[in-house]
């Protein structure tokens, strides 16, 4: 009996797990905890390598549907199962990736075109350079409405709605 209990517990402590790794199992709340990292998910991180697979399971033996070719393209980790993570990217497609690809250098993607980068973090503040869209910049701090953001030598304020890679309540120092 003791044994068929065991194998019941773990059962189901499997299928809670398979269950909450899927997209189709809803919204991942942000005060869930990873599993094998206890960090929070989802969570945010970027592409440590030039080329990174993008696998249909948390395996090798699962087929690759996408490579990515940027390195550090950011990514959201919704998920974690042993060495591997379900990352999503900007465009909401998603897949695993072996967590040695993985970088926790937080970067962001320019949502908008021509995007100024402001001395301070207000809308009349003086314009030091543009960024295009599409451009990968690294991260620094974040006010409520506000993130700074650095890319090829040029950094500066830009509203968090702009840029893609921060949630919308996070505060960074």
């Amino acid at each position: 009996m003791r044994a068929v209990l065991r194998r019941c517990a773990t059962l189901a402590i499997f299928l809670l797990f398979i269950i909450g790794s899927f997209p189709w199992a809803g919204p991942v709340q942000a005060t869930e905890r990873g599993r094998v990292t206890n960090l929070p998910l989802p969570r945010y991180v970027s592409l440590k390598a030039t080329l990174g697979n993008v696998r249909r399971g948390p395996s090798l033996s699962h087929r690759i549907d996408w490579v990515y070719t940027r390195r550090g393209v950011p990514l959201q980790i919704t998920a974690e199962f042993g060495h591997w993570r379900q990352v999503r990217d900007r465009d909401g497609a998603g897949g695993w990736m072996h967590y040695s690809l993985l970088s926790g250098v937080r970067t962001v993607l320019v949502d908008q075109d021509m995007l100024p980068l402001l001395r301070a973090p207000r809308t009349d503040s003086e314009v030091l350079a543009k960024a295009e869209i599409g451009v990968i910049a690294r991260l620094g701090e974040c006010t409520p409405d506000w993130c700074r953001i650095e890319a090829d030598g040029g950094s500066g304020w830009v509203p968090k709605t702009a840029i893609w890679g921060v949630d919308p309540d996070e505060i960074r120092e």
